[in-house]
């Protein structure tokens, strides 16, 4: 049976406050917002209330989403903005790390947030267009040992696996 924090004299080695405050420390990251306002800012670009209703659009989505959705979004809650301010703040919150690129379908980019979210692969099918998010171990020990081996620092992968989903592999 696994041992309880309670079973380990502690407080022979420090007092007990101060394992109570190490266990309860809170990571607090930063608001969506805030982050693309320090981006912003550091850029010495002009904050605007349309480029935040971009920003706060783009969090409310759930899923991969491309300009068109997201353009229809904010037209849908009655916010007076224009296409070409969507299309000009996706570059801003791809290169603020807010966002980034999830794949090509249909003749254009489709997007998701990734602030605040583990790191995941894609797979996709080529039929319906069903897009699974997926984690895997292994792909990581690649890369690493793939950096290892040419001498580069690697800073992260973007893989999507192609292929036909359960539903659509019996039509092939």
């Amino acid at each position: 049976m696994g041992k309880l924090l309670s079973d380990f004299p502690l407080d022979k080695i420090a007092g007990p406050e101060y394992y109570r405050n190490l266990f309860s420390i809170r990571i607090t990251m930063k608001s969506e917002i805030d982050v693309f306002r320090e981006f912003i800012r550091n850029k010495g670009l002009r904050n605007t209330i349309e480029r935040e209703q971009v920003v706060k659009a783009v969090f409310s989505i759930h899923d991969h989403f491309d300009v068109e959705e997201l353009y229809s979004l904010l037209r849908r809650q009655n916010e007076k903005i224009s296409k070409a301010t969507v299309y000009r703040t996706i570059p801003l919150l791809l290169e603020s790390g807010l966002i980034q690129e999830a794949y090509f379908q249909d003749g254009h980019l489709h997007y998701e947030h990734i602030y605040g979210h583990e790191h995941h692969c894609h797979l996709r099918c080529m039929d319906c267009g069903k897009v699974v998010e997926f984690t895997e171990e292994a792909v990581s020990e690649v890369e690493q040992k793939v950096g290892e081996l040419y001498e580069f620092i690697v800073t992260g992968h973007k893989l999507e696996v192609y292929g036909y989903c359960a539903k659509c592999k019996v039509h092939q």
